[in-house]
């Protein structure tokens, strides 16, 4: 009866240090909720630097597209030309083997308007050519946009997945650590009572330090991860 009494006293006290070791070291890293994998997608493609540059690069090549399509219309014109001042006429009149010339000289206004078109063979046939280029161009600047979208998505995959792996490690790394705690709470207790001795005592001190490191490490490494994703997402989770 004596022995179950001290081991239902050692099971008790060891439960409450195991809920106040785990209680202190919980904390938000290991209690937030990631939002839904899709929301971070559409949030990091909105923001990504890189893709937007290359959405506007598409609209460059469409107004090269359209300026090709209207190109040759530079060849074709009006001109027109004004003149004023004075102009000097000679006219000469033949009758019977006889000449007569008459000389005039006069102040007018000289106005006249011709409609041109200036296209060489080669640029009748170049113009496909141009007008081909100038599509390829711009299916090539969509297919960019969709290669960094496709690129962009699964980098985010990976980080996303990352991160949940990085949070279970966090809180196994936690658990040990409060477990950790309690133990050498424990042979702290029976060491002072002289029934630890010193070589065992410095063995779980430092056993319980190396938990105790692990934990930090995963938990510096949750974090950056996290902050890594939230950057590139544009919000905090």
């Amino acid at each position: 009866m004596k022995k179950f009494l001290m081991l239902l006293f050692t099971v008790t006290v060891l439960s409450s240090y195991t809920i106040q070791a785990q209680s202190s070291n919980n904390d938000d890293s290991e209690d937030f909720s990631l939002p839904a994998l899709s929301i971070v997608i559409d949030s990091v493609l909105k923001n990504n630097g890189l893709l937007q540059s290359r959405k506007k690069h598409i609209g460059v090549k469409e107004f090269t597209l359209a300026s090709e399509r209207v190109d040759w219309t530079r060849n074709i014109g009006i001109q027109t030309d004004t003149r004023y001042g004075t102009l000097n006429n000679i006219s000469t009149n033949g009758l019977d083997n006889l000449a007569t010339s008459i000389a005039t000289n006069t102040r007018q206004f000289n106005y006249s308007v011709g409609f041109y078109v200036n296209l060489t063979v080669f640029n009748v046939i170049n113009r496909k050519n141009q007008i081909g280029l100038a599509r390829l161009e711009v299916d090539e600047a969509k297919d960019m946009v969709q290669f960094q979208e496709d690129e962009i998505r699964q980098n985010v995959i990976k980080l996303y997945q990352d991160l949940l792996l990085k949070q279970k490690i966090l809180r196994i790394k936690s658990k040990n650590l409060g477990d950790g705690k309690v133990n050498m709470q424990m042979i702290e207790k029976e060491f002072r009572n002289g029934v630890v001795p010193v070589a065992e005592y410095v063995r779980i001190t430092s056993i319980t330090a190396d938990v105790e490191v692990d934990y930090e490490l995963a938990k510096s490494e949750f974090i950056t991860s996290k902050k890594i994703l939230e950057d590139m997402a544009r919000f905090t989770f």
